[in-house]
C-alpha cells in the first residue's frame, strides 16, 4: 500500500499534468504484453511490424513488463503540457551515478547491458535518449494528437472535479484501487510506503498506456500518481458512431453522431478523424450545436475542447439506435 498524508498546503499543490515521454516508456510494456492491455491491440498490431531493425533491447531491460521501471526514464512532468524534446533532454542529462545505480537495480550488475552502461553512463544516457526518439518516430508520433486529446480532456475533467468538490470528488472515481480518506490518499501496491507530503503536493498524471493499472513514484522524486485517463475505450475507434433514430430525425444524422462521439470532451480535429469527415464540416456542425445550447467549449492550453451539455445528455440517453 502506498499512502500519502496531505496538509492544507499539499491539497493546494495538487497538479494535473501528462507526459509524452511517460506514454512512450509505458508503451514499451504494452507492446510486449498485449493481453494485459487489450484496449490497445489496434495500436500494438499496427506498430510491431514497423519496429524491425530498431534495437530496443536496452530499453526493454530498463522497462520490464512486470515490476518497476527505471525512474530516470519517467520523471514527473514539470509542466501541464510538456514537450517531448525537453523531456528527452532531461534523460540525456541524467547524472551518471544515478543512471548506473538505477540500471543495476533493474538488471543486476552481472548483466551485459549494465556493464555496457557502467563503462560510460553519460554516453549511455545519450544513446538511450536517441533510441527513445527513434522509437517515438515509429510508434507514437503519428498517434500523439489523438492520445494528447484524450489526456487533455481528462485534465480538464479532473480540474473541474477538483474545483467543484475538492480532493474528495477528485479522487472519488480516479481508480478502483485509489481511495481518499479525509486527509490522505492510498493506492494499492505490492510495496509499503507511508509518508507525509510535507508541502510538496502530489502530481496526478493521466495516461493511456498505463491502463488498466495505476503507477506511483515516491521519494526522492516528486510524489506522482499515474492513472488511466477517461475515454481510453474510444481511443482507437474509427468511423461515425451510430446515431439514435429520433435524435437524427430531429437535428440530422451528422450532428446526432457528433453528440454521440462527445461522450468525452474532444477537439474538432479528433472528432474529424474519428468520423472521417473534414475538420471544416465538424466545425460548422459544432457551431450550430453551440448556438442551440447542445455543446459547450473550453480551452486547455492551445486546444479547444467541446463538451455535451446536460440538455444533449438527456437527448442522447436511452434512445434506440439504427
Amino acid at each position: 500500500m502506498i499512502e500519502w498524508k496531505f496538509t492544507p498546503d499539499d491539497v493546494a499543490r495538487i497538479r494535473l499534468a501528462f507526459s509524452p515521454l511517460g506514454e512512450l516508456v509505458r508503451s514499451l510494456i504494452v507492446l510486449r504484453a498485449p493481453a494485459r492491455h487489450s484496449l490497445h491491440l489496434p495500436w500494438t498490431k499496427a506498430t510491431r511490424p514497423l519496429l524491425a531493425g530498431l534495437d530496443l533491447a536496452e530499453l526493454f531491460a530498463l522497462v520490464p513488463i512486470h515490476g518497476d521501471t527505471a525512474d530516470f526514464l519517467t520523471p514527473p512532468p514539470t509542466s501541464p503540457l510538456p514537450d517531448l524534446d525537453d523531456e528527452l533532454a532531461a534523460v540525456r542529462h541524467t547524472p551518471p551515478d544515478q543512471l548506473a545505480r538505477e540500471a543495476a537495480d533493474m538488471v543486476g550488475t552481472a548483466a551485459p547491458i549494465w556493464q555496457r552502461i557502467q563503462k560510460d553512463p553519460a554516453g549511455a544516457a545519450h544513446r538511450i535518449a536517441d533510441t527513445l526518439q527513434a522509437y517515438w518516430s515509429v510508434a507514437l508520433a503519428e498517434h500523439w494528437p489523438r492520445i494528447r486529446a484524450v489526456l487533455e480532456a481528462d485534465v480538464l475533467w479532473r480540474s473541474q472535479r477538483l474545483a467543484a468538490g475538492g480532493a474528495r470528488l477528485l479522487f472519488e472515481d480516479l481508480h478502483a484501487t485509489v481511495k481518499w480518506h479525509g486527509d490522505r490518499v492510498s493506492a494499492a501496491d505490492r510495496h509499503h510506503h507511508a509518508a507525509a507530503l510535507s508541502g510538496q503536493g502530489l502530481v496526478l498524471e493521466p495516461s493511456v498506456m498505463c491502463w488498466p493499472a495505476v503507477r506511483k513514484m515516491i521519494d526522492p522524486y516528486q510524489p506522482t500518481l499515474t492513472y488511466p485517463a477517461r475515454g481510453i475505450a474510444t481511443l482507437w475507434e474509427n468511423g461515425t458512431p451510430l446515431a439514435p433514430v429520433a435524435l437524427a430525425a430531429l437535428i440530422g444524422r451528422t450532428r446526432a453522431s457528433l453528440l454521440i462521439a462527445l461522450t468525452e470532451p474532444a477537439t474538432t480535429s479528433a472528432l474529424a478523424r474519428r468520423m472521417s469527415i473534414t475538420p471544416g464540416a465538424v466545425s460548422q456542425h459544432l457551431g450550430v450545436l453551440l448556438e442551440c445550447g447542445l455543446v459547450t467549449r473550453s480551452r486547455v492550453g492551445r486546444l479547444v475542447l467541446y463538451h455535451r451539455t446536460r440538455t444533449s445528455d438527456a437527448l442522447v440517453a436511452n434512445q434506440p439506435q439504427r
